[in-house]
């Protein structure tokens, strides 16, 4: 069996937890990973697999079937995405849900013009849960759709509170607010401002000397990460951050309610849920579920960039029709 060689656009925590997840998937192989920092530097996990300079990876189209880009969403993927799908087959898990469609268009004039399958925005939310929304919302038309994340830790916003001046480290946990769950599966259909649906807490270490009222100050009062939330502020020493806060666990639920029948009514909830020990691993694996897709699809002649609800889920497997229809269906 031909295997499927995957490249890994950065070497952070989800670049790592792809590497590691293409020994799950038996019809893969890793040919190597690109980063900005130099190569000479980088140990990868999987021996003989070398890591090279990103500049380096246009002189391997030839050797590369996807490109696996783990990179971040706010600066480095709107510039990657579209100048790999020049490329490669590429698969993303771009997750800044209100420029998807901008995303999309910019990489799929390139992989159009290419004549590459590049799968964006494949991670679980965008990704799992919008394939779970879209299901959940054919079945019930009459009905609301409501999305929680977490209890889990936001990598994003983590990263925004360790750019406050006098911070050295921190994580910061999003959490559903129970009683908005328990209104929803009730049937209560209620309308939801979103401090009515999560809270945050922080636990931060600051540096000696510096000013935690400020601090606190600074994290309640940003503008599109805490303002709109109930957020607590928890100061504690790098050591307590260790022990206690070391992990990347997440999740969260997808619920639809919706009502069916004419003259009489009944109540259906539909419900997906993900809780996650380690969101980087559980990310990379679909991502990797997405790039067998990505390559399937370019060996059939397709081109231009899709998202997840573009798939069927058939591509995503390594089974075969006949296998996945005896032991699935």
């Amino acid at each position: 069996m031909n295997k499927i060689r995957i490249g890994i656009i950065g070497y952070g925590s989800l670049g790592k937890s792809v590497e590691l997840g293409i020994r799950q998937n038996k019809d893969m192989e890793l040919i190597g990973v690109f980063t900005r920092r130099d190569p000479s530097t980088i140990k990868t996990i999987t021996e003989g697999v070398r890591a090279y300079h990103i500049d380096d990876a246009k002189n391997m189209t030839d050797q590369i079937d996807v490109m696996v880009l783990c990179s971040g969403s706010m600066s480095d993927m709107p510039v990657q995405g579209p100048l790999f799908a020049s490329m490669f087959n590429t698969v993303d898990g771009y997750d800044t849900h209100a420029k998807i469609p901008d995303y999309l268009d910019a990489v799929n004039k390139n992989a159009l013009e290419a004549g590459k399958v590049c799968i964006i925005s494949s991670g679980w939310d965008p990704g799992m849960f919008s394939i779970n929304r879209l299901y959940a919302e054919v079945i019930l038309p009459e009905g609301n759709t409501y999305t929680f994340w977490g209890k889990g830790i936001s990598q994003g916003h983590s990263d925004a509170i360790r750019g406050i001046k006098g911070v050295i480290d921190a994580k910061q946990y999003t959490i559903p607010i129970e009683n908005a769950i328990e209104a929803i599966k009730r049937g209560d259909m209620p309308e939801l401002a979103v401090r009515e649906k999560h809270r945050r807490e922080c636990f931060v270490v600051a540096e000696e000397g510096a000013n935690k009222t400020q601090i606190e100050y600074d994290i309640k009062t940003m503008p599109n990460y805490f303002s709109d939330y109930d957020t607590e502020v928890h100061f504690i020493t790098e050591e307590e951050l260790e022990k206690n806060h070391s992990g990347l666990p997440h999740g969260g639920l997808v619920i639809r309610y919706g009502k069916t029948g004419l003259k009489e009514e009944h109540n259906n909830v539909i419900e997906y849920k993900l809780d996650l020990d380690s969101n980087p691993d559980f990310t990379a694996n679909v991502l990797l579920a997405f790039a067998r897709a990505a390559y399937r699809l370019n060996q059939e002649g397709v081109s231009g960039a899709k998202t997840v609800v573009d798939i069927a889920p058939i591509y995503l497997s390594n089974k075969s029709g006949e296998e996945i229809r005896k032991s699935i269906l």
